[in-house]
């Protein structure tokens, strides 16, 4: 950072009156700040980092109140940041401010295989914090362990079940996997029944690991009751509503079983609690369609069956299955495992947190196990007209939300709070421009992915560098100029520093219900 761009970013700072994800301040006119613990951490602990700028207070209005000694001062920031662990190395920029001094810290992202960037002070669990809007806010529990499981490769799918034993294993489904297996594996076929078992990981010494009871076991939930299913249809919009019978629930049901089980359960539970029309194709025949599209469901709820967290704490936690009367909504335990965001999933291949489930499952031709499976959610949709499914992510849980056919006529709420996709739907039908972007995206987000992801991402303000990263392309300009000028140049995009568009702390926000 130049000093130049330093004054631009506090003069970006006063015209907000507000920090944000990556920029702290701190006063600093009697004294280095004594507690930058938390602040270092969760600018680590993010894949942009952040800047923190000494010599502006916020309690004054954002005024600049200039450093006491910039020398002193980034000798004790650097001590500061010897503190932690792993190290951060800062670098700092000092610039005159009037008869004043500023200095600012840029601080870093570490390695998502090195994270949780951690005061030693305090030691990992209480010494990680994450960045939440303008806040420095301390992990979970839950959430330092999800990095901790991603760098040592923990399998809890393979962890053994205490009060297991191979005598909980259904001799039927026990039969059909041998079947399955020796079929697809000759190699196998040679070795005893526990062998293959033990070798596959579903077994170990007799007992069942969490894999094993969850294919093959009798009754899986009397090891662990609550890695179940819940589902309810609700009447309305949002959980809290009242039906005309005063009903909370219009069906409320706990899915329990095996994988395959609770799979074809839940599906069940969709289905009856679906909409559906009947219809007649070209050829005079008459079909039933449900409003939404079942092998698109099929696969969000095996997706969250096989992609779930299973570890211990996360094993009071149930998969959620909400139907409202104009989405479906199914949330699981544990956010995108890796280093896979949104909008990547569909495009690249990403790790796998369950590979013995997952690889199992494909052995009784339960999924393909080919990263096919955002794919066809979104080609389904597609063919059945309706919106793209919204993938959303955080440390502790995955959610995919479907909407249904009325969003178009009758906006949800959550809808209504992003964009009117009708109305920029217009704006781009009337050029030509889509075939040519959708090939200059070489297939990696079609238009409605796009510009719908981009105006739902922006109800916040973003920078160019934040919804390339959103959107998984790694060039700013070209991003710039397919993506987010066509947005501004139709009203959909405002810019939050309108004289200065090239401004390196430009950002963008929806325009229409930002």
């Amino acid at each position: 950072m130049t000093p130049d761009e330093l004054k631009e970013l506090v003069a970006h700072i006063q015209a907000l009156s507000s920090e944000h994800q990556t920029v702290e301040v701190k006063a600093a006119h009697d004294g280095t700040p004594r507690r930058l613990y938390d602040t270092l951490s969760a600018f680590s602990n993010q894949d942009d980092g952040g800047t923190i700028i000494f010599g502006v207070d916020e309690d004054r209005g954002f005024e600049v109140v200039g450093v006491h000694d910039v020398g002193l001062l980034q000798d004790q920031v650097a001590k500061q940041c010897d503190q932690m662990d792993p190290k951060i190395r800062p670098l700092f920029t000092i610039c005159q401010y009037g008869e004043k001094y500023l200095v600012s810290a840029e601080i870093p992202a570490i390695d998502l295989s090195d994270r949780p960037c951690f005061y030693a002070g305090k030691g990992r669990v209480r010494g990680s914090y994450k960045r939440v809007g303008r806040f420095d806010e301390p992990m979970t529990e839950y959430e330092v362990y999800s990095y901790e499981a991603y760098r040592r490769h923990f399998q809890d799918d393979v962890r053994i079940l205490d009060r297991s034993n191979v005598n909980q294993i259904n001799p039927s489904a026990l039969n059909l996997f041998l079947l399955k297996i020796k079929a697809d594996k000759p190699h196998l076929a040679a070795l005893s029944d526990d062998q293959i078992l033990t070798i596959m990981n579903l077994v170990n010494d007799q007992q069942l690991t969490l894999a094993g009871a969850f294919l093959l076991g009798f009754y899986p939930q009397s090891l662990v009751p609550q890695l179940c299913i819940t589902a309810v249809r609700v009447p309305g919009t949002e959980i809290g509503e009242i039906g005309s019978e005063g009903e909370r629930f219009i069906d409320n049901a706990r899915i329990e079983g095996t994988l395959p089980t609770m799979l074809d359960d839940a599906i069940g539970f969709i289905r009856r609690n679906c909409r559906q029309s009947t219809s007649v194709n070209d050829r005079g025949e008459r079909y039933d369609s449900y409003e939404y599209p079942i092998i698109a469901v099929r696969e969000i709820i095996l997706n969250a069956l096989i992609h779930r967290d299973y570890s211990t704490l996360t094993e009071g936690t149930p998969i959620t299955v909400r139907l409202f009367d104009d989405r479906l909504e199914v949330s699981n335990p544990g956010g995108l495992y890796g280093r896979v965001n949104p909008a990547d999933l569909g495009h690249v291949k990403p790790d796998t947190r369950n590979p013995v489930i997952a690889s199992t499952m494909e052995i009784l031709d339960l999924t393909e196990n080919r990263y096919s499976g955002i794919p066809t959610i979104r080609r389904e949709m597609e063919k059945a007209h309706l919106p793209a499914p919204i993938f959303r992510a955080t440390l502790s849980d995955f959610t995919v939300i479907l909407y249904n056919k009325r969003v178009s006529d009758s906006p949800s709420r959550e809808l209504d709070k992003r964009t009117s996709y009708a109305k920029y739907d217009e704006g781009f039908s009337e050029n030509g421009d889509s075939h040519v972007f959708e090939q200059k995206i070489r297939n990696r987000h079609d238009k409605d992915d796009a510009y719908r992801n981009v105006l739902e991402f922006c109800i916040v303000p973003r920078t160019r560098q934040e919804i390339a990263q959103h959107l998984g392309l790694q060039t700013i300009p070209y991003v710039s100029r397919e993506i987010i000028n066509p947005l501004i140049d139709r009203g959909y995009l405002t810019l939050t520093i309108p004289d200065k568009p090239q401004s390196r702390y430009q950002r963008f926000v929806n325009a229409i219900n930002g």
